[in-house]
Formats: structure tokens, sequence, C-alpha cells
């Protein structure tokens, strides 16, 4: 993926251990469900709890679909389980992404005082 002006740089403030803290997105989504109360959430995305409950376990027999998630984010505005997935799937890109501009900042702030500690005068305008 190339950068260009067609392109937005979206910063993120996540948790730390986020990616740590769940096993799945699954287990991300149910953190949020049990969260915001089982029969709360079940009415809003109109399924019966106990259904619920049984997508979100590993029952194997009925699934949380993308839909259902899209339809808890909206209702509950919870983006855990959206950060959940940068953490797995790009942590470690952002976070060394970031290190490197941090480094390069901190580089930009010394340069003056290395620049006339080497002797090095700027030209006057």
């Amino acid at each position: 993926m190339g950068i260009n002006a067609d392109h937005v740089q979206l910063t993120l403030d996540m948790e730390p251990g986020l990616a740590e803290r769940y096993g799945s997105l699954k287990e991300a989504v149910a953190a949020g469900v049990y969260r915001n109360g089982l029969k709360r959430v079940a009415g809003k995305l109109y399924v019966y709890p106990g259904n619920l409950s049984v997508m979100l376990s590993d029952d194997g027999q009925r699934h949380f679909d993308l839909d259902l998630l899209e339809q808890y984010i909206e209702a509950f505005d919870d983006l855990t389980p959206i950060y959940y997935l940068v953490a797995r799937f790009c942590g470690d890109r952002f976070a060394d992404q970031s290190d490197a501009l941090s480094r390069v900042q901190s580089l930009l702030e010394e340069l003056p005082g290395l620049l006339a500690n080497a002797g090095v005068k700027g030209k006057k305008r």
C-alpha cells in the first residue's frame, strides 16, 4: 500500500495489551455484551438472550455474524472489537512507525544544539 494524497492518516489511542487480553474477536465482543447486559444487548439486536449467549459461546451451532457485529458497535458505541482487530493485525506496524516518528522528532529538537557544538552556523536571512 503506497502513500498518496487520497489516503487519510488515522491516529488511534488504544489500551495496551488489548490483543493479549482477548483470545479472539468473539471474546472481545462477548466481554462488551456482558458488560452492557445480555438482555439489553439482545433487545437492541433483536435476538433472544439465550440465542445471543449461544452465538457468543463455542457452541458451533449458532454464529455471531458480521451484521450483528455492526449493529452492536453502532448501538453501544463499543469500538473495542475494532481496536482488538487493529491491535492484533496492525499493532506492531503502528508501534514501529510511532517509535520512529518519536525518534525523528527528538533528533530534530537536538539538531540545532548539535550543529552549534560542531561549529556549523546557519545562513542569515
